[in-house]
């Protein structure tokens, strides 16, 4: 893993679930390059970010009710876990693909084990 490459935090019980339907940890990470955040999560999930959108970047300690891809609106969590999760609120929106359908981000909250590099790496 690079210095600009970041993992996303997956539980044991959902790394079991999630390997075998093409979601774990060996398809899921965060990555910035060319000022860009890359997030993808396998087939499920893929975001290019651009840094200048990043309105803010914050710890999230707000509960989840699932672990994967999920959202609605604009607001879309990508987590294989509870922890570690980052919130990126984000102006203009970003397009992304979820489940193989555009959308447009407006937020997006993310696990990772490393969330105080991911906040330090995006510099907000």
């Amino acid at each position: 893993m690079s210095s600009n490459e970041f993992t996303v935090r997956y539980d044991g019980w959902f790394t079991a679930l999630a390997t075998p339907l093409g979601l774990g940890p060996r398809r899921a990470a965060a990555r910035l390059s060319g000022g860009v955040l890359t997030v993808r999560m396998g087939w499920a999930f893929r975001a290019e970010i651009p840094l200048a959108s990043i309105r803010a970047a914050v710890p999230d300690t707000r509960s989840v009710s699932g672990f994967g891809v999920h959202g609605f609106g604009g607001y879309w969590l990508v987590n294989g876990s509870a922890q570690g999760l980052v919130r990126l609120e984000l102006e203009p929106r970003v397009r992304a693909r979820a489940i193989g359908l555009p959308v447009r981000l407006r937020e997006l909250r993310l696990s990772v084990h490393d969330p105080a590099a991911l906040l330090a790496a995006v510099g907000r």
